[in-house]
């Protein structure tokens, strides 16, 4: 058992001055804690909080200017480069990670891995391979499928590998040459398809979907979140909230890509798709805003410039797009929780949690960028930072 002392305890349910103590893994005492634990982590002055939790990454990816050039890689280079990647987004304070897609098995052995202590990682929420139309977005590491029948299936082989949750395309994208990034792929009935696929094993769904046309065909589908939701619009945001759906913005994606440009060696077709998407994007979080969207934080972590080091920066980009600090921090711990069905596991600094936390130096309920530098990191039980 280790105590952190001294500190305030932040997190969704406002914040007090509370001890944490930590013991196999789990919070056992918030407050009432034993007077001799086996260490004692002073944390006077600082904030205990729950450790981040993206619900958008690929962790295959690395945050290289052409996402393209790792097509041929082998599955062992993945391999290490995923190892490398969850490492990092650890010591960022980002305790769970949800892979929205990545080659064969990968992300699910990474799974596997991180859960056995073989790897040192974020806790693993993992899609297997994301579903695509034929040659639709993602193609080059996701399962193409075509028509009711063939969708069902593709969905079914993610879940027989044992999917934490099943991914798909709902529109084009911004890194697939060729796509139109707000045209629908998959389309409705193929949506409903895999939905029901997924929902016969009570797993959640996920659709990357930029136009409004496609959104609207994930929604009514059944999809559990909408990935990216670029140019929705305010029929599309009403939809969302009256079905509950949540939107992950992934802002970090855009203004990756945005921001580094062709000079950076990002390929032109990408740029000049993003240029168009971030500015439909400032006005889809207005409208999500007003219809009462729920959001959770997801960045899509590992596409250009968008490093898994970096994953707390999106919490500013939120920020500066309408959400209020308490909202981000809602957005980064308990709304992605309750996405991801951790819901009651994570998301607090609450007795009966997983022990996953990070010691920031100011409070992020006035200072959102204090997420971007812990002072320390717990997953698990662990002291990792």
């Amino acid at each position: 058992m280790f105590v952190l002392r001294g500190g305030t305890v932040v997190d969704a349910d406002g914040a007090r001055e509370a001890d944490v103590a930590v013991e196999e893994g789990e919070i056992v005492g918030v407050g009432d804690v034993p007077d001799d634990p086996d260490e004692e982590i002073d944390a006077s002055g600082q904030f205990v909080a729950p450790g981040l939790i993206d619900a958008h990454v690929h962790v295959m990816m690395d945050g290289r200017a052409d996402p393209s050039e790792v097509h041929d890689d082998s599955e062992a280079t993945l391999a290490y480069r995923a190892t490398a990647n969850l490492r990092d987004a650890l010591d960022a304070g980002v305790t769970t990670v949800r892979d929205l897609g990545s080659p064969g098995s990968l992300a699910l052995d990474a799974r596997e891995a991180v859960e056995a202590g073989v790897l040192e990682g974020p806790r693993i929420v993992a899609a297997g391979e994301a579903i695509t139309m034929t040659g639709g977005h993602g193609y080059w590491f996701g399962r193409e499928a075509d028509g009711v029948a063939e969708a069902k299936r593709a969905a079914r082989e993610q879940l027989k590998r044992g999917a934490d949750v099943v991914k798909c395309m709902a529109t084009g994208g911004v890194l697939t040459e060729g796509a139109l990034t707000g045209a629908p792929e998959l389309d409705e009935e193929e949506l409903e398809a895999l939905v029901s696929a997924a929902n016969a094993k009570r797993v959640p769904t996920a659709a990357h979907a930029h136009g409004t046309a496609g959104m609207k065909n994930a929604v009514r589908a059944g999809i559990s979140s909408i990935e990216h939701g670029t140019f929705m619009d305010r029929e599309a945001a009403e939809l969302m909230a009256d079905r509950g759906t949540y939107w992950v913005p992934t802002a970090k994606a855009l203004y990756g890509i945005v921001d580094a440009g062709t000079d950076e060696g990002i390929p032109e077709f990408a740029v000049e798709k993003a240029e168009e998407a971030k500015e439909a994007w400032a006005d889809a979080f207005e409208y999500a805003l007003d219809a009462g969207v729920p959001i959770a934080m997801g960045t899509d972590a590992g596409t250009p410039f968008n490093h898994h080091g970096d994953i707390p920066e999106e919490l500013a980009l939120m920020v500066e797009h309408g959400l209020s600090e308490e909202e981000a921090l809602e957005a980064a711990t308990v709304n992605a929780a309750d996405l991801l069905g951790l819901d009651g596991e994570v998301g607090l600094v609450e007795e009966g949690y997983r022990a996953d936390l990070v010691v920031l130096d100011s409070d992020p309920r006035s200072d959102v960028t204090a997420w971007e530098t812990p002072a320390r990191v717990v997953s698990g039980g662990t002291v990792v930072r």
